[in-house]
């Protein structure tokens, strides 16, 4: 599945990944004692294992293990890989962790090791990349990130999904969400650069903001 997508677009390259490299370490450093409060959350909540590990198609169309903090109940039935509100597996705790995003934190180890960056398209699991077009597939042309512009236009996603009845689900997500998400950053990495990405995590907390006072 590795593709060979030629040099880094024009603000993709060693500022980018400075910029990258930097931020995880501060954000990691400012938010251990809250990274903390929340993996003994979980683990006094959920039990082991705190963290989450899915495989999803990164830089290049090369596998990477994305981590989050654990949401959902362990030991149930797999499901859907997409959630909507009010998913029975989601625990309380979760909801709340989805809700504030406090879940996502742990990809700055992600960022660090370079299987992702601040900025870019998010990362998709295997089963769904497999039905992107040729065009589609240059999302893959950089590394996915933490946030992108589609992130925050669909924000209420899971509202969204939770709208749709459950075994029509996934259909309603391959054919409305996933292709409106891929043109959002197909246009991104048309303008992408430094100061362009400053700008979207401004959004991005913003939107995260919002969110919460909502």
């Amino acid at each position: 599945m590795r593709e060979d997508h030629g040099p880094a677009p024009p603000g993709r390259g060693r500022l980018k990944r400075a910029f990258d490299v930097g931020m995880s370490i501060a954000a990691l450093l400012l938010l251990a004692p809250l990274l903390a409060v929340v993996g003994l959350g979980v683990l006094l909540a959920m039990g082991r294992p705190v963290l989450f590990m899915q495989e999803r198609i990164g830089l290049g169309g090369r596998p990477f293990r994305l981590f989050k903090f654990r949401t959902m109940r362990s030991g149930g039935p797999g499901g859907l890989l997409i959630t909507g509100t009010g998913d029975s597996r989601v625990t309380r705790l979760g909801r709340f962790l989805r809700g504030t995003k406090l879940d996502e934190l742990p990809q700055l180890v992600n960022v660090l090791k370079g299987d992702m960056s601040i900025v870019g398209p998010r990362p998709e699991v295997a089963r769904y990349v497999a039905l992107y077009s040729q065009a589609q597939r240059q999302v893959l042309s950089v590394r996915p990130g933490l946030t992108d512009p589609a992130t925050v236009l669909f924000r209420d996603e899971e509202s969204l999904l939770g709208a749709v009845p459950e075994p029509q689900r996934e259909d309603y997500y391959v054919r409305e969400i996933v292709p409106r998400k891929l043109a959002i950053n197909l246009d991104y990495l048309a303008h992408a650069g430094f100061w362009y990405d400053l700008r979207l995590i401004g959004r991005t907390m913003i939107a995260l903001v919002d969110r919460r006072r909502s």
